[in-house]
C-alpha cells in the first residue's frame, strides 16, 4: 500500500492515541487540539505543518521527519527527538512543555524556543548554535559538550551550564543567569 500524500488540510480535535495517524508526507497541515499521547507516528514526515494546544507526550518518533514545524501551547513530556530523522530536523516552540525530552546528538541550529518549559530535558552533545530560550525554564536540563554558541540565554531562568563542558563562545546571558555558569564552584554571588 502506498503512503499518504497529505497537503493543507486541517485535523481539529482528532485522537490518534488508538487509531493511529496514516503513515505518508503530512505537508503544510494543522494539527489543533489532537491528542497524539503515547501514539506511534514513526516514519511520519511533516513538512511546514503546525501543531498548535496538542498532546504529544510520549509519542513514538523513530525516524520521524519534522521539518520547518512550529509547536505551539503543546505538551510535549517524554518526547525522544534524538530518535528523529536528523535531515533537514527544524522545528520552533512556543509556550510548551517539553520536560524530559530529549534532543541528545541533534544539530538544531537556530532553534527557537519561547515561553516554554524544558525541565529535565537532555540538550547532551547537542549543537544548538544561535538559538534561543527566549524566558524559558531550565530546571536541572542537562547541557554536556554541548554547542551553545551564540545562543541566546538572557531571558531563561534556572539553567546550569558548565562553561568548560560546553562551547559557549558569543553566548548571551543576563547577570542573573550568569549565576548558572558558576554553579560547580559552589560559590555565592551576592546580589543575585
Amino acid at each position: 500500500m502506498k503512503d499518504a500524500y497529505t497537503t493543507e488540510k486541517k485535523f481539529d480535535k482528532k485522537d490518534f492515541q488508538e487509531n493511529y495517524l496514516s503513515k505518508g508526507t503530512y505537508e503544510k497541515c494543522d494539527f489543533l487540539n489532537c491528542n497524539f499521547y503515547n501514539s506511534d507516528i514513526s516514519q511520519i514526515t511533516f513538512i511546514d505543518c503546525n501543531f498548535s494546544s496538542c498532546n504529544l507526550s510520549m509519542a513514538k518518533v523513530n525516524d520521524t521527519t519534522f521539518n520547518g514545524i512550529k509547536f505551539e501551547n503543546c505538551k510535549m513530556l517524554g518526547l525522544h527527538f534524538d530518535k528523529c530523522n536528523d535531515f533537514g530536523l527544524s522545528f520552533r516552540f512556543e509556550n510548551c512543555i517539553l520536560n524530559h525530552a530529549s534532543f541528545f546528538k541533534r544539530k538544531i541550529r537556530k532553534t527557537i524556543f519561547r515561553d516554554s518549559k524544558l525541565i529535565e530535558t537532555d540538550f547532551s552533545h547537542c549543537d544548538l548554535t544561535n538559538s534561543v530560550f527566549d524566558n524559558c525554564e531550565l530546571s536541572r536540563a542537562i547541557f554536556q559538550n554541548t554547542i551553545l554558541e551564540q545562543a541566546d540565554f538572557r531571558t531563561s531562568y534556572n539553567f546550569i551550564i558548565d562553561p568548560e563542558n560546553n562551547r559557549i563562545k558569543k553566548a548571551k546571558f543576563s547577570l542573573n543567569g550568569a549565576a548558572g555558569l558558576l554553579n560547580k564552584y559552589d560559590i555565592e554571588i551576592e546580589g543575585l
